[in-house]
């Protein structure tokens, strides 16, 4: 009999890419749940057909390029773009716009580069920007929470629309969408307006908008109900640097650099220039430090790398957002980011065992 212990490694690592998606995709449920409560169910319904647009297509494309299907669909990083790419598409876009988005997603800015691991560019973020730029007006059409809708529209009543078009008889569409907080404030000081002047119109308390008859654009700290949704990520992202999912790196020196921009912007000219609570609690801010700009194929990876490359991002995310057309810039910073990786990675390096003395 052989006495001999195989040969080493004798313990396998806890970590693998299933269980590391998988952990991300628990962490966006408070996100996702506080979403829900705020706006309805139409996001659920677009995670949904995302994500079977997404499994599909990845087994479409795995089969094409003659790759085993089952490892690769069951690793869930496809899952975890559908996700990503569903939250930044507006709750009533219809079923269309979700459908390409996701296979852009997933056939160009993915397998076309040769699949996980090889893509340069977040898949989610260039699906995103695609549908941007291409159907700008669908995009752009955001839903108030529910409490302020002239009606609230069920699971149902949310999946007939995305699928067919069809509201409630009586009701139009434009009762049911806005612009997005971000937005409503760059169109507003464009217009000349201050930045506590359109806080006050558009900022009432609950009482008060009924009696106007206004819909309330932004709440206590930052866009109505994006404020929690961005409270939901922050804890979610916070679950996973404790479980060593993601570094820490990249979140604080994201949030870090936008929250320093905006502060210095805010102290020199408040009248024009949004506080850095706002502008971290809204958009897709929180959704962006620990679960897109973390995506780890596609961002920078030593430490000190790690570090510039979250600054960048926030730096950007700021300029894009202060002085560009886009006012929720997550995706055009993220993109801008990734091209720059390489020479980031080129400049930090990981320090080398054995050298100095080591």
């Amino acid at each position: 009999m052989n006495t001999l212990p195989p040969s080493s490694p004798h313990t396998l690592a806890a970590a693998s890419v299933t269980r590391t998606m998988l952990q991300v995709i628990l962490a966006l449920i408070p996100g996702l749940a506080v979403y829900i409560w705020f706006f309805g169910w139409g996001i659920s319904i677009n995670i949904a057909f995302a994500v079977t647009v997404a499994v599909a297509a990845e087994a479409v494309m795995l089969s094409l390029r003659k790759r085993p299907v089952l490892p690769y669909i069951s690793d869930c990083s496809a899952i975890v773009t559908a996700i990503l790419l569903a939250f930044a598409i507006p709750p009533l876009a219809p079923w269309w716009i979700t459908f390409t988005g996701v296979l852009f997603a997933i056939v160009v800015a993915k397998h076309l580069y040769g699949g996980l691991g090889y893509n340069p560019f977040n898949p989610a973020m260039v699906g995103y920007v695609m549908l941007l730029i291409s159907f700008p007006r669908e995009m752009t059409s955001w839903t108030p929470t529910v409490n302020f809708l002239p009606h609230e529209l069920g699971f149902m009543e949310h999946a007939i629309f995305i699928f067919t078009g069809q509201l409630p008889a009586g009701l139009a569409i434009d009762a049911f969408t806005e612009a997005s907080p971000l937005d409503t404030l760059k169109t507003n000081l464009g217009l000349g307006n201050t930045v506590s002047e359109i806080k006050a119109q558009l900022g009432l308390d609950e009482a008060t908008s009924r009696l106007l008859s206004v819909i309330p654009i932004f709440g206590v700290f930052g866009g109505k109900g994006w404020e929690w949704v961005n409270v939901g990520f922050l804890a979610g992202g916070l679950w996973l640097i404790y479980k060593k999912i993601i570094g820490w790196q990249i979140p604080v020196a994201m949030l870090g650099a936008l929250g320093t921009m905006s502060l210095l912007f805010f102290l020199f000219d408040p009248a024009q220039y949004a506080s850095p609570v706002f502008h971290l609690f809204s958009g897709a801010t929180m959704l962006a430090a620990f679960f897109i700009a973390t995506d780890p194929v596609t961002a920078a990876t030593s430490p000190s790398g790690r570090l510039v490359y979250g600054a960048g991002i926030g730096v950007l995310m700021y300029i894009i957002r202060a002085w560009g057309g886009y006012p929720d810039s997550v995706a055009f910073a993220v993109l801008l980011m990734n091209m720059a990786v390489p020479i980031i990675d080129h400049y930090f390096k990981p320090r080398v065992f054995g050298r100095n003395g080591d």
